[in-house]
């Protein structure tokens, strides 16, 4: 895929109508650019945890665990709050450790190419947020967890997979009204021509709309996206405000006696209306909806859960070999927190590759069926000028090596999407 970006200069012939060579040329150098951040990240990644298991750091972190819980007077009998300290070293040591990688995509990478919106301030103080969220649901439900398998008897791996259900789904109810307003702004969507027709589009298809939010994506990144979320018949939509041409700050000139930047965010200026116009936004809604109507999510659902189950059956198979743990560097305890590290982590890794490979698959199978839904919603013309302006804003390459193409991209290749809406968008 890296020669494909260095030597695929010119807009291929099936590509002149839909970009022009100076957007080539930025998304050819911006993905170039990721794909070498993305090598020497994972080649990092990758001699960081090939140390960490020659030179013993999983049971070194779990003895300094020992230790502290040890000075609170916990003793080793209180193997949960042991596991709950590992968990927050352990966690504290891969943020320090990803942090110069972040900084540097964030203020290199994406500031290099024109998406980075944010300050370093904003950034630091996004980021202590996140870790602090992550830690107040980790701990608590790690604990539950450790706590149900230790109690759990012969058949723990169902309760535990019934608990990982149950709090999956919580996660999913709560995300949105709850979390994701503590790190972005989300608005209604004002009374308008636009949200009047989605509330229409909703109800065409049943759709049990209750709410229609614009968050504020652009204080960190000029990237757009869109989505829905809630269960039963209490769904609400999400519109980045990147993704609407008409409320994108990216867009709108500072106001007078403002420099344009703030504590939080700087917005940058574009020659170019960035976003998509309200027809267009209704196709990516007609796409996104049509996941829904297609029962896309419910399968996902499905397919999560039985992997979960496989997963915590599995792990009670093995859960009590010990040659397992001496292998990691345990020979005198087992302890549960290790083994689901060692078991999920490690010993399911091929598994989990495969398992990607085929839901990779699955997902262009359902991208497709969600642009078809879309056509049939008369919304061919539209959906096939957003995902052109789409990949425009977003810098996407739309030349691609085949079998990369197959093994990493969740999404179909632009072509091959407009390709499919051709024929619609003819008539």
């Amino acid at each position: 895929q890296r020669r494909v970006y260095r030597t695929t200069t010119h807009v291929p012939q099936e590509l002149g109508q839909i970009m022009d060579s100076e957007t080539f040329e930025k998304s050819r150098l911006y993905q170039l650019d990721k794909s070498t951040f993305s090598f020497w990240s994972g080649l990092y990644s990758e001699i960081e945890g090939t140390i960490i298991l020659l030179f013993g750091g999983i049971p070194f972190l779990w003895n300094l665990s020992a230790q502290i819980s040890g000075h609170a007077g916990f003793g080793p009998e209180y193997e949960i709050v042991q596991s709950l300290v590992f968990l927050l070293l352990a966690t504290l040591f891969s943020a320090v450790t990803g942090l110069p990688w972040s900084l540097y995509n964030t203020f290199v990478i994406e500031e290099k190419h024109g998406f980075n919106q944010q300050t370093l301030g904003f950034f630091f103080k996004d980021a202590f947020k996140k870790f602090i969220v992550t830690q107040c649901i980790l701990l608590p439900v790690t604990s539950l967890l450790l706590y149900i398998i230790k109690i759990g008897g012969d058949y723990f791996f169902i309760y535990a997979w019934l608990f990982t259900l149950v709090v999956s789904l919580v996660l999913v109810t709560i995300y949105a009204d709850y979390i994701a307003p503590l790190f972005d702004k989300f608005i209604p969507l004002p009374e308008g021509e636009l949200k009047q027709q989605i509330e229409i589009m909703a109800k065409s298809i049943d759709f049990p709309l209750t709410k229609v939010y614009v968050v504020e994506g652009s204080k960190r990144s000029s990237h757009s996206n869109a989505y829905f979320y809630g269960f039963f018949k209490n769904k609400r939509i999400v519109l980045f405000d990147t993704l609407l041409e008409d409320y994108s700050a990216l867009n709108k000139e500072p106001a007078e006696g403002e420099d344009g930047e703030n504590e939080e965010t700087k917005s940058k200026t574009k020659n170019k209306k960035q976003g998509c116009k309200n027809k267009e936004v209704l196709a990516v809604l007609g796409h996104e909806l049509g996941h829904w109507k297609l029962g896309h999510t419910v399968k996902n659902i499905i397919i999560s859960q039985m992997n979960s189950f496989l997963c915590f059956f599995l792990f009670a198979v093995l859960i009590g070999r010990k040659e397992l743990f001496a292998a990691f560097g345990f020979y005198d305890t087992q302890p549960t927190l290790i083994g689901l590290m060692i078991i999920f982590q490690f010993i399911f890794s091929p598994y989990n590759e495969v398992l990607s490979f085929c839901l990779t698959v699955l997902s262009r199978r359902f991208e497709f069926q969600a642009d078809a839904f879309a056509k049939e919603l008369g919304k061919a013309k539209d959906l096939y000028s957003a995902l052109i302006k789409l990949n425009k804003d977003n810098l996407g390459f739309p030349v691609s090596d085949w079998l990369f193409s197959m093994w990493h991209y969740s999404h179909p290749p632009l072509l091959e999407r407009l390709q499919a809406l051709k024929d619609a968008k003819q008539d």
